[in-house]
């Protein structure tokens, strides 16, 4: 990634690491879901051969494309778009399933859409509820702070939706149902973490995923 890229910071790539971190050994594809300005998809493709990266809105995805990273931009939803089953060793996405229509659905879409062995990976943003969610809260407002001074905060293109419609445990107890095994991470700076690895010894192409995993 270019200099002037990595210097960008703001909760979203602050979290880059988390899914890089993820990526199965050897991987050989991956997939950016809501890629917005593109940087996550181009973090992918410095250690992945194949990054497709989707997002709905034309004018944003303009601006990845501007980044001349060998990433594969489409523009569509990736709950219609036509994209391969069983296929991407990594499914990724920051800061977007708030903006699906049905968080399960979409869950089951990202799973549906990863390799046997591969991972789903969603750092996501919710709504506070307990005790517990408001102390986390309080860190993140300190770490938002230290870090904003110490690396500037750099403001992304894409659309801003801050009317979250789960709150931090809706979006666990969804994810643990749609996603058996899943493993869940509450991070400081307002956002969530969701690991998912897919049975290896399923088939590709076995089973198409339903609303639910069983």
């Amino acid at each position: 990634m270019p200099t002037d890229l990595k210097r960008r910071w703001n909760h979203n790539t602050h979290y880059h690491r988390l899914v890089l971190a993820a990526l199965p050994a050897n991987a050989r594809s991956a997939l950016d879901v809501g890629t917005g300005d593109g940087l996550l998809a181009t973090d992918l493709r410095e250690r992945v051969p194949e990054v497709v990266a989707i997002d709905p809105d034309a004018a944003v995805l303009e601006r990845a494309r501007a980044s001349e990273a060998d990433v594969q931009w489409l523009h569509g939803d990736v709950m219609t778009q036509s994209l391969p089953l069983a296929h991407f060793d990594l499914v990724g996405t920051i800061a977007t399933v708030h903006h699906l229509p049905d968080l399960a659905d979409g869950l089951s879409r990202f799973a549906e859409l990863t390799a046997p062995g591969g991972s789903v990976v969603v750092v996501g943003c919710a709504r506070a509820s307990t005790v517990s969610d408001y102390l986390v809260e309080g860190v993140g407002i300190l770490q938002h702070q230290v870090l904003s001074r110490t690396r500037g905060y750099w403001q992304h293109s894409a659309p801003v939706e801050m009317r979250f419609p789960h709150t931090y445990s809706e979006v666990r107890s969804i994810a643990t149902a749609t996603l058996p095994g899943v493993r869940w991470r509450r991070l400081p700076l307002f956002r969530y973490l969701l690991h998912w690895t897919r049975p290896a010894e399923l088939g590709r192409g076995a089973y198409a995923v339903s609303r639910r995993f069983g």
